[in-house]
């Protein structure tokens, strides 16, 4: 396993309208890199983004999809997809705020 530092774990948010609805629950959803676990997400987020504490953190793991061009045969890449809920007392996370 690498070694992977705080500021390479979260790559980009997740704009959808299922992640948007959450928001009101103070859940954000990330891209992270393929091999951070739960507790390295939850190093990032509260050093990322100031006032934030970390209730839990929920994970899913997306394996690349099948695709074809002509004859050639190939999969994209892997991805990692996290929950992340934060506390009651918590700051909300200002990237979002602006949505």
């Amino acid at each position: 396993m690498a070694d992977i530092k705080y500021y390479d774990v979260i790559l980009k948010p997740v704009i959808t309208e299922k992640s948007m609805s959450g928001m009101s629950e103070k859940k954000y959803v990330f891209l992270v890199h393929p091999e951070a676990n739960k507790s390295q997400i939850k190093e990032a987020v509260e050093k990322m983004f100031e006032g934030t504490k970390v209730a839990k953190v929920n994970t899913m793991n997306h394996d690349g999809k099948n695709k074809r061009r002509g004859m050639v045969v190939g999969k994209t890449a892997k991805t990692k997809k996290a929950i992340v809920q934060l506390t009651e007392d918590s700051k909300e996370i200002e990237i979002f705020s602006g949505l």
